[in-house]
């Protein structure tokens, strides 16, 4: 009977095995996929020290070992490694009274000890006394309530494309643990419980702990990634490292100055034009000088004025127009302070030149020149009425043509002035720099384009703009914003690089940003004042880079090895943002209707998106 029952037995064993594989065969010859299908690796295959995922390779490790005190964000250089990685943190609460009478036996058996060495003469031993003192304050803690007590498991799993690679990666972990006396080893023979470990199914198959304290445990708080928000001002982009957010107010920063160096078609432009128009959403005003017509589609869009500075068009600067402060000590220095500004920009339009080895260009005017030049200044002033009092500062300001005159009537080097200047007055560059000022920048965006001015006539343009636009400033302070798109243009010669350096450094005063953008990274950083004004700009975007300019910015900018090599090949819309003493890898997103107000490629509207269509999502810039 007993052997019938087991056959019985067998058969129905047997046949559920056959009813088994019969429904395992039709699954694969009626092609089922489950979702299990879809996501599961096409191999896996583990060794002792690593296993392989597919084409992948993989490695699990452990920390085993800590010091006596750690300090809070240890963990956050690892998760914050350019690396991909897998990390599992298993906390396993302990009964507090367990603890306690643990403790409690502890202390004893370490005193006991103590008292035994100390009656056999033996010298003292400082890490005893330690162990003492860390339970006996742990005991404290915990029977106030104060501390809780935890079981720890840390296990980390890499991934590589080779084994040597593999191990490239566990020797960056292991010395950046080994710097901070934390000590790891790779899960031998357990490769497949390691990986287990950290995949997202709440499986502590490795089960190696540490026993830590409530003060201890915190800090390993992983959420201490590179961050780069302060919660308020506009979105530059999303964070790469974690996918957050870079929202960032520049005015909360000690000068609200930016620099942006990118090779063309890097997408700087667009991405200081979206700034602009964020910037605008939260009611700071946008000044633009455009050397290449960039922004008056953006301009148009905003309803803001797009001023067209040419020797044809009918606007009108004049270099001699005075800011009308109100600050009683201010209002007696702005004559000063534009006598010095007018005598930069008189030597632009009229000394010869000289290049020094740098690549910076320096005025040629002689002593004699720039004394006549300076004396011929203040009489045209005062020739109508403009003295230090700031009571004379509301009187009409004279123009080149008074100069003009003054010079010519002089004498010494006046006369020879006169005529070195006479192309400005009633020559080829007459009108637009000599007569009244005609414009007015009381808009939320202003638009100053000098795409249409004769080469030689550009950095002088860029100079007088400059110039109004900073005495504007000094008039009204509110918050505003000014870009120099192309500052390298400016920054070839001494005194208008000079004239950048010091609004870079009393902009903030002013509540004014300034936003500087080259493509020349050379010649901007080959400029003593060009590093200064990089030294003044509490925010710093670098996009990707000619190879020739990536190690003159490593140099600047302090920039890691892998940083180094990222700054050449980074795709467009991609860089390096940098606010105050940290900076994130960056990616810029505007949304489509953002995109087609600020973009100047062409059918930039046919580019793809993020979304499925509808809208919704941001684009990258591309």
């Amino acid at each position: 009977m007993a052997k019938k029952r087991k056959k019985d037995a067998v058969d129905i064993a047997a046949e559920q095995r056959a009813r088994e594989q019969a429904e395992v065969e039709q699954a694969f010859l009626t092609g089922i996929n489950t979702l299990r299908d879809l996501i599961a690796p096409s191999s896996l295959e583990f060794d002792a020290k690593h296993f392989r995922l597919g084409s992948k390779y993989g490695q699990t490790l452990y920390v085993y070992g800590y010091p006596r005190e750690i300090y809070t964000g240890w963990l956050s250089s690892v998760i914050n490694i350019d690396e991909v990685l897998d990390i599992s943190m298993f906390i396993y609460p302990v009964d507090t009274q367990i603890i306690l009478n643990n403790l409690r036996k502890k202390v004893t058996q370490l005193e006991a000890t103590m008292a035994v060495n100390n009656e056999k003469g033996k010298t003292r031993d400082p890490g005893l006394e330690a162990a003492i003192a860390d339970a006996e304050q742990l005991r404290d803690q915990l029977q106030i309530g104060a501390e809780k007590f935890f079981r720890y498991g840390l296990y980390i799993t890499l991934y590589a494309d080779s084994e040597d690679e593999l191990s490239y990666v566990r020797n960056k972990i292991e010395t950046i643990f080994g710097q901070q006396l934390v000590f790891s080893k790779v899960a031998s023979s357990q490769q497949e419980q390691g990986l287990n470990s950290t995949v997202p199914q709440l499986s502590d198959q490795l089960q190696i702990r540490r026993n830590m304290d409530t003060g201890a445990i915190s800090t390993s708080f992983p959420f201490t990634s590179a961050d780069l928000t302060d919660g308020k001002g506009v979105l530059y982009g999303v964070n790469m490292h974690n996918n957050g957010l870079v929202i960032f107010d520049r005015f909360s920063l000690e000068n609200a100055n930016m620099v942006v160096f990118a090779k063309a078609g890097a997408g700087k432009s667009f991405t200081v034009k979206l700034e602009a128009l964020r910037s605008m959403m939260l009611g700071t005003d946008i000044l633009i000088i455009d050397p290449e017509n960039e922004y008056q589609q953006l301009s148009d869009a905003v309803g803001g004025s797009y001023i067209r500075l040419s020797l044809t068009s009918d606007t009108r600067i004049n270099p001699f127009d005075l800011p009308q402060v109100t600050d009683t000590d201010e209002g007696e220095d702005a004559l000063r302070a534009n006598l010095v500004t007018l005598h930069g920009l008189l030597r632009l339009m009229l000394g010869g030149t000289q290049t020094l080895e740098n690549g910076q260009t320096l005025s040629g005017l002689s002593p004699a020149e720039e004394a006549d030049l300076d004396q011929a200044l203040i009489d045209t002033y005062a020739r109508v009425g403009i003295t230090n009092d700031p009571l004379t500062h509301n009187s009409v300001p004279p123009t080149i043509h008074d100069l003009y005159d003054t010079l010519l009537h002089m004498g010494g080097t006046g006369p020879e002035l006169a005529q070195r200047l006479r192309k400005y007055t009633t020559g080829t560059f007459a009108g637009i720099f000599s007569q009244q000022s005609n414009i007015d920048i009381n808009n939320r965006m202003v638009v100053f384009n000098i795409r249409d001015l004769e080469e030689e006539l550009r950095p002088v343009a860029m100079y007088i703009v400059l110039s109004h636009i900073w005495n504007i400033t000094r008039s009204e302070k509110r918050k505003r914003i000014l870009i120099i798109d192309e500052a390298w243009l400016l920054m070839r010669y001494s005194d208008s690089a000079n004239f950048i350096h010091g609004i870079a450094k009393r902009a903030r005063k002013y509540w004014l940003g300034l936003t500087t953008i080259t493509q020349d990274v050379e010649d901007f950083m080959g400029s003593k004042m060009g590093r200064a004004v990089v030294s003044n700009s509490s925010i710093q975007l670098l996009l990707k880079q000619h190879s020739s300019a990536v190690d003159v910015l490593s140099d600047v900018f302090k920039l890691t090895e892998e940083e180094r090599k990222r700054l050449a090949n980074f795709p467009v819309g991609q860089g390096l943002f940098f606010a105050g003493q940290n900076h994130v890898h960056i990616q810029i997103y505007a949304s489509p209707t953002e995109t087609g107000l600020v973009s100047t490629t062409p059918k930039e509207d046919k580019r793809p998106q993020l979304s499925d269509g509808s809208g919704g999502m941001p684009t990258k810039v591309r």
